[in-house]
């Protein structure tokens, strides 16, 4: 049975004051009581905040110690003669490049070279059947040789006729006449001696000749076909691969730097390989442009190589940079001691007690590794290569050596796997992995995640310096 309670009583509770006073005076406290639980929270936090930690010391953003000198390796600035190269993409050509074809019409009966051979100048590559030409050539050489007898005859007449003018015994018309025929019967000999020429060389040409030396390309006629000298496409193609040529370009801002070196002299120019970095040939700049092209705003430069060991091939292309001029005496620094903020460049300096400061330089030029400094250091400075992550103006240094420097790891050790016997103990030699700050840990003093010592059930080592439950750390 469940309880009802009374219409009078409830009226009274209802309409009563104080039953309501008291819930809101109640509900305010609470509210307020929450409300400064809040605030205080919050003003702790703050306040907290703003307080270093509890033993840091002197402590940065990061939590790193400020007072404590930053490791750092360092270089001293050197003095040497540096050459100043300017850069281009090229082509390799080659100085010649001739088309071998025939110059008349017959059929190939030989082929006297191999696919890729080098030939020299004058080498016969192929030869054209020589029958009809030598039967021209026979021919004008037997019209000759009846002209000159007819012309023999001709001169003895003419020999007699001046004997019986001189004498008054013949006409002198006649003798004048007998040497007009003589004129022209040795004129004719003479075309006779044309046509033999004519000849001679035509039959000349059924030997193909190499007009160079070079490298011979792939056969485009085979033996036994019939060869025109109005073919396009030859027999073969030769190539001059000794010496070599390099076209290449540069910027159009770089031609008066251009001329005025050539003035002084014969440039070198480098090539490079396949890898960007090995200098495969050296040769001279032997020629430049008259014109800049409009259309790439770039300057056209050619180069000769000796291509002693075939390294270079006409239509490939390579990286090519012209020596322009030397800085004799010019201070060095390695690229990396070289940094670069919003007022422009700059080096850490260390000074006497160790003290890195921020000195402004100006770099004429560097590359990969060394850079010209022309102002803001000297050759008894010393400036910081690596460790600029803590590294501020103002800030000790300590200076650590070359083979200090980290390297990368090229082999690290595969992860070694739980095992299920390893419960109880562990494994011999896993202990000896276990790598600390301090040294080796010793048997069995690790540490799991929350900072306790391993116990029976403890697994074994991940690693050299990693474990099941975590990183291994020596105690301070």
């Amino acid at each position: 049975m469940l309880f009802k309670p009374d219409k009078k009583d409830s009226a009274k509770t209802v309409d009563g004051r104080k039953p309501s006073l008291v819930s809101r005076i109640l509900r305010r406290m609470v509210s307020l009581t929450v409300l400064l639980v809040i605030l205080g929270g919050l003003a702790y936090i703050g306040w907290y905040a703003f307080q270093p930690k509890a033993g840091g010391g002197n402590r940065g953003a990061a939590g790193a110690r400020t007072d404590l000198p930053v490791p750092v390796l360092a270089a001293t600035p050197r003095t040497q003669d540096v050459p100043v190269y300017l850069d281009g993409v090229g082509s390799v050509r080659a100085l010649n490049n001739v088309i071998v074809r025939a110059q008349v019409d017959g059929k190939l009966i030989a082929v006297n070279f191999t696919e890729g051979q080098d030939v020299k100048k004058g080498d016969v590559l192929g030869e054209i059947d020589p029958v009809i030409y030598k039967a021209q050539y026979d021919q004008a050489v037997a019209k000759k040789a009846q002209d000159e007898a007819l012309l023999a005859n001709q001169r003895i007449d003419l020999a007699r006729y001046q004997q019986l003018a001189a004498s008054n015994a013949g006409s002198k018309q006649q003798a004048d006449t007998q040497r007009a025929v003589v004129a022209q019967q040795e004129a004719l000999v003479n075309a006779d001696q044309a046509v033999i020429d004519n000849a001679q060389a035509t039959l000349g040409y059924t030997k193909i000749i190499a007009p160079l030396s070079g490298r011979a390309g792939l056969r485009q006629v085979d033996q036994g076909n019939i060869i025109h000298a109005a073919d396009l496409t030859g027999l073969v193609i030769i190539t001059q691969l000794q010496p070599i040529a390099v076209q290449f370009s540069l910027p159009q801002q770089q031609i008066v730097r251009v001329n005025a070196a050539s003035a002084k002299g014969v440039l070198a120019v480098d090539v490079f390989g396949n890898d960007g970095v090995t200098v495969v040939d050296t040769g001279k700049l032997t020629g430049i442009d008259n014109q800049v092209d409009p259309t790439t705003g770039t300057l056209k430069l050619k180069a000769e190589f000796q291509n002693a060991k075939f390294q270079l091939w006409p239509g490939q292309f390579v990286n090519v940079r012209l020596k322009v001029e030397t800085l004799e005496k010019a201070i060095v620094v390695p690229t990396s001691a070289v940094q670069r903020g919003p007022a422009g460049t700059f080096s850490y300096v260390i000074g006497p007690d160790n003290v890195a400061t921020a000195k402004p330089v100006v770099v004429t030029q560097q590359n990969e590794t060394d850079a010209v400094v022309a102002s803001g250091l000297t050759t008894s400075d010393r400036v910081v290569t690596t460790g600029f992550a803590n590294l501020s103006d103002g800030a000790k240094v300590l200076i650590g050596k070359d083979e200090q420097a980290p390297t990368a790891d090229l082999a690290p050790r595969a992860k070694r796997s739980r095992t299920p016997d390893a419960k109880g103990g562990q494994k011999d030699g896993q202990a000896k992995d276990a790598q600390t700050k301090d040294g080796v840990a010793g048997d069995g003093q690790k540490k799991d995640g929350q900072g306790k010592r391993g116990e029976g059930d403890q697994k074994g080592p991940a690693s050299g310096n990693e474990q099941s439950g975590g990183a291994a750390k020596s105690q301070p």
